[in-house]
């Protein structure tokens, strides 16, 4: 089935990871946040940014620690350069893994389509 040219197809993937109890566990959001705590340093920053509200962001980090039973993020109290939050190196594998996932499946999604339709 090939479109005519008046209509553009595309597809569009969503990836995201749940536990056996169908709960949501990691995806784009969770992602999202995290990259954006790394960006900003503080959770309330990187919220803030997401539009989302502190108790929320801090709501999708403790789903993820206690899914995976690990520490994502590490806050220091204080003033100064050495205060914020900060991500453990697991949750920097994690938002590493499931990037590479997503660029994987989007590039094969993106093969097949144009196998299938856009012959």
């Amino acid at each position: 089935m090939k479109p005519n040219d008046s209509t553009a197809f595309h597809i569009r993937t969503k990836i995201w990871i749940e536990n056996d109890h169908k709960d949501l566990l990691f995806g784009k959001g969770k992602t999202e946040i995290l990259e954006q705590i790394e960006n900003e340093g503080s959770i309330a920053k990187a919220a803030e940014k997401m539009g989302l509200n502190y108790k929320k962001a801090w709501s999708h980090i403790k789903t993820l620690q206690n899914n995976i039973s690990d520490e994502l993020v590490v806050s220091t109290k204080g003033r100064g350069a050495a205060s914020g939050t900060t991500l453990t190196p697991k949750a920097k594998e994690l938002i590493e893994n499931y990037r590479k996932l997503q660029r994987e499946i989007e590039d094969f999604a993106d093969k097949r389509f144009s196998e299938l339709f856009k012959q």
